[in-house]
């Protein structure tokens, strides 16, 4: 096969799979929509402060929110890290 022919196709390829998002940026986008639906269930628990407010529920939201962000957080840097280390690797560089 022509070196050009092989070079365009593995340019459609790896447009082809950039193109569409990885399972880790579903996990991290779902888990992110989940903390931002907590944190505004929290605010407007703390802005009610009616008679049957429970802020105790307020603030367990607001942490577990915060939770789900940092361990997401934290899982998208070791990914990301062992990407970056595999590409250069990959590309004859070492880490």
């Amino acid at each position: 096969m022509n070196a050009k022919i092989e070079q365009a196709i593995l340019s459609l390829v790896e447009a082809r799979a950039n193109a569409q998002p990885t399972a880790m940026e579903f996990e991290f986008g779902y888990q992110v929509r989940v903390a931002c639906d907590r944190i505004r269930f929290a605010i407007k628990q703390v802005e009610s402060r009616g008679p049957k407010t429970d802020l105790q529920q307020a603030c367990l939201e607001l942490l577990d929110a915060l939770e789900r962000l940092e361990s997401t957080e934290k899982q998208f840097r070791v990914r990301s890290r062992r990407i970056t280390s595999l590409n250069f690797q990959g590309n004859g560089c070492r880490v």
